[in-house]
């Protein structure tokens, strides 16, 4: 078995493979903390990425959301090859790097033109695109959905089976959703039922993300934990999520959250990038790690070295 992400350094955790990462998730025992980022926007330090920033206050692994992996854009990266550009996140932050791509239904996604949230070609859940990412050093690909662009589970299950069948064996998969992200049909506990976890473990996900309690309407701690157990009795990791922009809520409110997840027996924790716009806000992002691990593991994370 593979260390605990727990006791992992900077270099072990920006170099492992598809089973030794799992294996790492899987004995942290529900102590692994994902952020997500966004890199279009401007970052809260200006000249210091929203990556970095994250990392800093305690944070597993990166998830790069908005990132298109044909014009790869990180305000305050440094200038590099494209190719590069996820390489680069890891040398400078230490951590495990995710991507979203979305497997959009165009005929169900709302007019998101004008918005940030704007789809391009390079953000879609194709085989050509996670290829792409593969190549770029992603570590995880996650197939959801952001608001509004109209992501469907019956979408996500399609190009989930494409993609785990061309690098299934390569990359760690994770499907779900953490809202509705645009489908009217698929809101509260429709956003991920028994079901839907059966068809995205049979598509070849290896990580079933679900809304973490209380952050979308009728989602209980005692609903998820239900599903939480059935994708482990069907051998398969869960992370948790937070993607309402709870993100930005008040710490006592951050931590009732992860206390919540973690009832549920979830694997790991996602806390999502709109505290402002790019990130949660810095202090929910140590609450969170403390409220689920304590102030040593938090502080271990935090202080050692990139050198290492």
């Amino acid at each position: 078995m593979a260390k605990r992400i727990l006791n992992m350094k900077p270099s072990e955790l920006k170099n492992l493979s598809k089973e030794e990462m799992i294996s790492a998730i899987a004995g942290s025992e529900g102590r692994t903390l994902v952020c997500e980022t966004i890199g279009i926007t401007v970052p809260m330090l200006t000249d210091v990425t929203n990556a970095e920033f994250a990392s800093s206050m305690g944070a597993d692994m990166i998830l790069l959301n908005m990132f298109d992996v044909q014009n790869p854009m990180i305000f305050a990266l440094p200038e590099v090859d494209k190719m590069e550009t996820v390489r680069e996140v890891k040398r400078l932050t230490g951590r495990m790097v995710g991507i979203n791509l979305e497997p959009v239904d165009d005929a169900l996604a709302s007019d998101n033109a004008e918005t940030i949230w704007a789809m391009s070609a390079g953000r879609r859940a194709t085989v050509e695109n996670a290829v792409l990412a593969q190549k770029m050093g992603v570590d995880m690909i996650v197939l959801t959905g952001n608001p509004g662009n109209g992501v469907s589970n019956e979408a996500i299950v399609s190009s989930l089976q494409a993609i785990s069948k061309e690098i299934g064996d390569q990359i760690v998969l994770v499907a779900g959703k953490m809202h509705a992200s645009g489908i009217i049909g698929e809101g509260g506990e429709n956003i991920i039922t028994k079901e839907d976890i059966r068809l995205f473990a049979e598509a070849g996900a290896d990580i079933i993300l679900m809304p973490a309690p209380g952050t979308v309407p009728g989602i209980t701690t005692e609903y998820i934990k239900s599903l939480v157990s059935y994708a482990h009795s069907l051998g398969k990791l869960t992370i948790t999520a937070i993607g309402t922009s709870q993100e930005g809520a008040d710490t006592d409110t951050i931590k009732r959250i992860a206390l919540e997840c973690k009832m549920t027996g979830t694997d790991m924790h996602h806390i999502g990038d709109s505290g402002y716009v790019g990130m949660a806000l810095p202090e929910n992002i140590m609450a969170y790690s403390v409220a689920i691990r304590g102030i040593r593991h938090t502080y271990h994370r935090i202080a050692q070295s990139l050198v290492r």
